[in-house]
């Protein structure tokens, strides 16, 4: 069957798109021969930023090429979509860089086969009424009409405290490890409390890296026995100053607490690998 004009223009038209195919692969190869792009690993749950492939083949086997897109995700501005060289993020490798420092910290932490600092919150609230307990916060017996209804000595932010600290080891919670039917319990100042937590915690080959109290109640004030409290915790925990907050707010009238029927402390805990 004779070929047609048209299917001759045709034929003609597929081979020259396919040579221009061809040339353009060939073009795109010898380019990136010549100057060959870097690899990054996806990120991944517990890597920290862009890293060189090599130095995480074990830890992200799925490597993609750096592109435009790529580097948005990076924080960095691009205009189109077509790939680009190290020179764009060369400042992301270089020594003292943030996310370097991140990087060989990760690195140096992987080696070791240690998990993530671990961060963990505590939470306590205990009744007050006129014939309670006497108010005891943070190891200091505050003068107030009201105390603490309790087995112990009622002292919220010893507890709290307490119970983030057993989280961070993975401990059972203070009301398992001093439960409030046990009458060795009965009246016991909870500094032995936080003396065996951090017994235990030590234990675990794990020192106090952060701790931030949130005190809660309408009354009394405690401005003035906050550096006390502070004073406490850093004796208790053997650790520095600087490494212990603590703030208090009131509950602006609301519930039991801003009705001073009640007061609530959180605490969160991080801790570093000794």
């Amino acid at each position: 069957m004779p070929i047609t004009h048209t299917q001759s223009s045709t034929r003609a038209f597929l081979l020259l798109v396919s040579l221009s195919y061809s040339h353009a692969r060939s073009t795109l190869a010898a380019q990136r021969q010549r100057n060959p792009l870097p690899t990054i690993a996806l990120l991944k749950p517990g890597i920290r930023g862009p890293c060189p492939s090599a130095s995480l083949k074990t830890h992200a086997p799925e490597l993609v090429r750096i592109t435009r897109a790529n580097a948005i995700q990076l924080g960095q501005s691009a205009a189109s979509s077509s790939p680009i060289s190290i020179s764009g993020l060369s400042h992301l490798f270089r020594r003292g860089n943030p996310i370097q420092s991140g990087r060989r910290k990760f690195l140096r932490r992987a080696s070791e086969g240690a998990a993530d600092p671990p961060i963990r919150i505590g939470w306590d609230i205990h009744r007050m009424e006129e014939n309670g307990l006497p108010l005891t916060i943070g190891g200091i017996e505050v003068p107030f009409e009201k105390g603490t209804v309790a087995h112990s000595d009622g002292d919220v932010l010893y507890h709290s405290l307490t119970d983030a600290i057993l989280g961070a080891i993975g401990m059972p919670d203070i009301g398992q490890l001093f439960p409030d039917n046990d009458p060795r319990w009965k009246g016991a100042a909870s500094h032995v409390f936080m003396s065996e937590a951090h017994r235990l915690m030590t234990e675990r080959g794990y020192q106090i890296g952060n701790v931030d109290i949130t005190l809660i109640l309408q009354k009394p004030k405690v401005k003035d026995i906050k550096p006390a409290m502070a004073e406490n915790i850093v004796k208790l925990l053997k650790t520095h100053p600087s490494r212990v907050n603590i703030k208090a707010r009131t509950h602006e009238n609301v519930d039991s607490v801003g009705e001073v029927r009640a007061l609530a402390c959180h605490a969160v805990v991080l801790l570093e690998k000794v």
